[in-house]
Formats: C-alpha cells, sequence, structure tokens
C-alpha cells in the first residue's frame, strides 16, 4: 500500500466512516494537535534524562492515541474500547504528587530553559495546552467524552511538574520570573 493516494490534493481529508471535511476543520485541528504531542511526548521519552521514565511515557503516548481517535471519529463510527482508561487521570495526578513532594514551593512563574530536556518539557506542555484548547473548541459544536479535557489538562500540568524534577534530578537552578 502506497502513503500517498493524492485524495488529499483538493485540501480535504477522510473520517474514519469516510466523510470528507477540509484539512481546516475543528475536528481535524483537534487530532492533529494531539498528534504533534504525540510525537513530542516521544522525543521526551527517547531522552537518556526520562529513561527511568520511559514506561510511563509510552503510557501516556497510549492514552493520546485514544483520544485522537475519538476526536477523529464521529459519534456514529465510535466503539467503547477507543476510550483512555479510566484511571488515565488519576495516574498524572499521582505521578505529579509523587514529584511535587520532592520539589520547593513555588510562588513565582519560571522561565522556561536551562537545560535542553527543560525546554522540551516546557515546549511539550505548551503543545499540551494547545490540544487542550482545540477539543474544547471542538467540544462546543459536537460533544466529545469528559475524561479528554480532563486528561489534557492534567496532562499539562505533568509536563510543568516534569520540568521540575528534572531540573532538581540535574542540579539546575529554575530561573524564577519575579516582576
Amino acid at each position: 500500500m502506497k502513503i500517498y493516494t493524492g485524495k488529499g490534493d483538493d485540501g480535504s481529508t477522510s473520517l474514519p466512516g469516510g466523510k470528507r471535511v477540509p484539512k481546516y476543520h475543528t475536528r481535524v485541528e483537534a487530532y492533529g494537535s494531539i498528534d504533534e504531542l504525540i510525537a513530542w511526548v516521544g522525543l521526551l521519552r527517547d531522552l537518556k534524562e526520562n529513561k527511568s521514565r520511559a514506561s510511563n511515557l509510552i503510557y501516556i503516548q497510549e492514552q493520546l492515541m485514544l483520544c485522537a481517535i475519538i476526536l477523529a471519529t464521529e459519534k456514529d463510527y465510535l466503539k467503547a474500547d477507543h476510550l483512555p482508561d479510566k484511571e488515565c487521570v488519576l495516574f498524572l495526578e499521582n505521578e505529579i504528587d509523587s514529584m511535587e513532594a520532592n520539589l520547593p514551593p513555588l510562588k513565582n512563574f519560571l522561565l522556561p530553559g536551562g537545560h535542553i530536556v527543560l525546554s522540551y518539557c516546557h515546549i511539550t506542555r505548551c503543545v499540551c495546552r494547545r490540544a487542550e484548547r482545540a477539543a474544547i473548541k471542538l467540544n462546543n459544536s459536537e460533544e466529545i467524552p469528559e475524561i479528554i479535557i480532563k486528561f489534557l489538562n492534567r496532562l499539562s500540568d505533568y509536563f510543568f511538574i516534569l520540568s521540575r524534577q528534572i531540573s532538581l534530578e540535574l542540579g539546575i537552578e529554575e530561573i524564577r520570573w519575579s516582576r
């Protein structure tokens, strides 16, 4: 099978079920943002600083794949096994709580940077926030499962705390913005 078909040359794409929509459609923007997020999480997973967290990051990618399937699929074609794990939000909360227990309290905003892996965490967090906004926008016109928005919201928090945890592990001073 060829990767290209030429069917999208007119600026449209097919959804599961066969319906064609413009590539700028709200649904395409939502699952496309998730797709980009999956790639950024893969980059984080590949960094040596995250070797001990690789299985967690794979789990996150798997849950994001399920989110993307749901966002790409109209209700009539959805299957029950497409939903993310019921416990995925709790999983993130537990991971956040575990990391945050070791971190100094934060009273200021942080300026991203200090090490490339920290910058990648913050970029991933920003892409996650964009994916969340796209999912919320889609939800305004077509109801999507609430777990997707909750998962994306908590996931961006996870990447923020992950950057702080890695900063602590590497002994990198966080740059606080105090204006």
